[in-house]
């Protein structure tokens, strides 16, 4: 079966807890569903949003966290991917952006769009260390090196656990 090629402008967002983790979701792609993995918040940019907005929205529309752009802090690594996902073939530019939220964070699935709803089983919270040691698939595979650097970043500035709000 031929694929639907699809390009997409993704934002990428990585909520961080008080503890260094990083929030992750857990699906599977409907065409592979014996195949789960975990994956990072986020989603294409609409008409006339920034980046760092499209990640806002998402953050609040996958997980139910509300955050404004500014509170978002980064970009923290940018790549271009290839997928596929359902029907299509996708070719995707992801920019990730962090924010760091309280350990007391709510998540919520209530936002999501259905298909989304239907995909997404799970959520946790990742630790560095939990990402270098885990044989479950996860993506950015690069996810550890990215929340080393958000953490060092932050520790350097000294406003650790600080920017987001739950």
């Amino acid at each position: 079966m031929t694929k639907i090629p699809l390009r997409r402008f993704t934002a990428r967002a990585l909520p961080i807890d008080d503890q260094g983790r990083v929030l992750l979701l857990y699906g599977f792609d409907p065409a592979r569903p014996d195949e789960p993995f975990w994956f990072t918040i986020g989603g294409a940019a609409e008409d006339g949003e920034t980046l760092q907005e499209a990640a806002a929205r998402e953050l609040f529309e996958e997980v139910g966290i509300r955050a404004n752009a500014d509170e978002l802090s980064g970009p923290y690594g940018n790549s271009v991917i290839e997928f596929n996902w359902a029907e299509y073939a996708i070719t995707q530019d992801q920019t990730f952006f962090a924010i760091w939220v309280g350990t007391d964070a709510v998540v919520s699935f209530d936002h999501m769009e259905q298909i989304e709803k239907d995909t997404t089983t799970a959520y946790r919270w990742w630790s560095v260390e939990e990402l270098e040691s885990t044989e479950e698939a996860f993506f950015p595979t690069n996810l550890a090196s990215i929340l080393r650097q958000i953490v060092a970043d932050d520790v350097s500035t000294g406003v650790t656990g600080g920017g987001g709000s739950a």
